[in-house]
């Protein structure tokens, strides 16, 4: 049995356990000793997320790992949530969990390559790697080994903690239909397909959720890509974009991330370091989960109801944002040893795991299509 497994049955043992004790089926005067750790938290941490407070799927995924993780312990770490902006902005996350201001965080890998352009590999690649694919890597590919090997340095444990699957293109204020639209684009779109769309003759902007309603509203952006049509949704763009398209060649599967301080974890017991990996485990595998059921309902509302126009991205568009997209991530791999190790080791993946794909899940796709 795996670690996973282990951690559930022993959580599920202590819950039959306890609830023996309560209805009083144990033998009556038998001497129960519950270890103090049990009864009360040692442990508080704070999660400071990137996201506004109970986004749907991005920070409701955040409350229910602290969730998770508080009631495995069985309350021995309680985790309390910060929204961006509630203790720190969106975009200093990072810094907070590393100086050890916060726990834990939860946001995306592509917020961070200030501090090294080899963080964007593990959120999202332009025409890479799907969200299954993604936690193939991560889990056994090799990929959480070079992910925390990145972030060691800066005293952070990263942990895959949801994925949103392939996203949408974007929102955008005028029509698509060649390479030249995109020149002069003011677009809303982070990570290395911000850097794609910036050669393709657009200029990007990165900025957190909140603000992108208002920008495009203003005018200060053209364009924005957020997510797919369950958050898109929830920010209302339909009320602010005429156009609607797919599909998101620059996000095809994003990794969300939990930061965990490394000291904060070393000073856990082992039984309750492994709840915090399970925890992100479980949390990484329901957001792909929610996201799967949540954006067909969402897309059937913004058609039907709000009427928005949902367009693919031609086909001459898409071949040369692939192309640039090609030479952008090679590029980044030649910057530094470290980010070629993490590109070699990406692809190489992508290479083998298309072969597998192509004879099973596209070939049913297509036959599901006939």
């Amino acid at each position: 049995m795996n670690s996973f497994g282990m951690v559930l049955r022993g959580y599920m043992k202590r819950r039959d356990f306890l609830s023996k004790v309560g209805s009083g089926s144990l033998m009556a005067g038998a001497a129960l000793t519950i270890p103090k750790a049990a009864e009360a938290a040692e442990f508080k941490w704070k999660m400071v997320t990137a996201w506004p407070k109970n986004f749907p799927g991005l920070g409701t995924n955040a409350n229910l790992l602290a969730k998770m993780i508080t009631e495995m312990s069985g309350g021995r770490i309680k985790v309390k949530v910060y929204g961006a902006r509630e203790l720190v902005p969106a975009f200093e996350v990072f810094d907070a969990v590393s100086k050890g201001t916060a726990e834990m965080g939860h946001a995306g890998a592509y917020y961070w390559k200030g501090k090294s352009e080899a963080t964007q590999f593990f959120s999202a690649v332009p025409f890479g790697l799907t969200a299954q694919e993604m936690n193939a890597w991560l889990y056994y590919g090799g990929g959480m080994e070079l992910w925390r090997e990145l972030y060691k340095p800066f005293g952070i444990i990263p942990a895959a903690t949801g994925n949103s699957g392939v996203q949408m293109a974007g929102w955008f204020n005028r029509e698509i239909k060649t390479v030249d639209d995109l020149k002069g684009l003011k677009m809303r779109i982070p990570g290395l397909g911000g850097e794609v769309l910036r050669r393709a003759g657009g200029t990007t902007v990165n900025m957190p959720g909140g603000e992108l309603f208002t920008s495009l509203q203003s005018g200060a952006l053209d364009a924005t890509e957020w997510v797919g049509p369950y958050n898109d949704l929830a920010f209302g763009f339909y009320k602010v974009a005429k156009y609607y398209y797919y599909p998101g060649w620059h996000e095809p599967g994003s990794t969300m991330e939990a930061l965990i301080n490394e000291k904060a974890f070393n000073a856990l017991p082992k039984d309750l370091q492994q709840i915090v990996l399970v925890a992100c485990k479980a949390a990484n595998m329901d957001m792909i989960s929610e996201y799967t059921a949540r954006n067909n309902q969402a897309l059937d509302t913004l058609i039907n109801k709000h009427k928005v126009k949902v367009l693919p991205l031609p086909d001459e568009v898409l071949k040369a944002l692939r192309q640039i997209s090609e030479e952008v991530v090679r590029e980044l791999a030649d910057k530094d040893p470290q980010a070629k190790k993490i590109y070699d080791s990406v692809m190489q993946f992508r290479k083998q795991v298309a072969q597998w794909g192509d004879v099973s899940e596209q070939a049913f796709l297509k036959a599901r299509a006939l």
